[in-house]
């Protein structure tokens, strides 16, 4: 565990995408986003934000996706809601424009 408040943690992704690919996961089950209090929703962005500091000081990323999959059809595949919150580096991808819109890669590029 990276860091903790009173109601989630913070770890590490087993699989991450980047260095430093971060989770952080509300204490209680919560299969969705919008099952959270608002208590649990402000602890969780609590979080984020010293997450976030701890990672610029420890990897300098110059910039961050932050995502969450929530239901089936957005591709959630473990049924605890968890944040995602991933460094990202200069030319870690070609052309990083539209970020997380690649998830529907045809409707990703809308720049000429």
């Amino acid at each position: 565990m990276i860091d903790e408040s009173s109601t989630a943690i913070a770890i590490r992704d087993g699989y991450p995408v980047s260095p430093g690919h971060t989770l952080l996961i509300p204490k209680r089950h919560a299969g969705s986003f919008f099952d959270l209090s608002e208590q649990e929703r402000s602890d969780l962005f609590g979080l984020l934000d010293r997450t976030k500091l701890a990672l610029d000081e420890e990897f300098q990323p110059q910039g961050y996706n932050i995502g969450i999959n929530d239901g089936a059809a957005a591709g959630q595949t473990v049924l605890h809601l968890h944040v995602h919150l991933i460094p990202r580096y200069d030319g870690d991808r070609p052309d990083p424009r539209g970020g997380v819109r690649w998830v529907i890669p045809d409707k990703a590029k809308y720049w000429p």
